[in-house]
């Protein structure tokens, strides 16, 4: 599962019409590809992206940049704020995971791993 909701509101301009794991990065990748391509190459084909933040940019370049093959049980799916919990949307990292766990049940994983999709790093 990826976290990626994030309104950046340090970044400014950046993140002014975007949300941060959408903000460019290099010259043809977003932040969030720098989280999904670790994933893959670490051989976890079956993810779930949370958005919220003006998430349009960011699921039309998932939905663009990141084919996995569904026949082969490996999928990128992007998760929109749900409210399920409340009148507010995500008040937070655990909150996001928290009112999202129906969808991390519906797949009856062997493992669960969470984390940001504003970090650039290297698994």
């Amino acid at each position: 599962m990826v976290l990626a909701g994030g309104e950046g509101r340090r970044l400014g301009p950046l993140t002014q019409d975007r949300a941060k794991p959408a903000v460019p990065f290099g010259a043809k990748y977003r932040i969030i590809d720098i989280v999904l391509s670790n994933f893959v190459n670490s051989g976890l084909h079956r993810i779930k992206v949370l958005t919220q933040y003006k998430s349009a940019s960011l699921e039309e370049h998932i939905a663009r940049s990141w084919r996995l093959t569904p026949m082969l049980d490996s999928f990128i799916e992007t998760i929109p704020a749900q409210q399920r919990t409340g009148k507010s949307w995500f008040k937070g990292s655990a909150d996001a995971v928290y009112q999202c766990w129906h969808v991390i049940e519906d797949e009856d994983p062997e493992l669960v791993c969470i984390f940001g999709g504003d970090h650039v790093y290297k698994m």
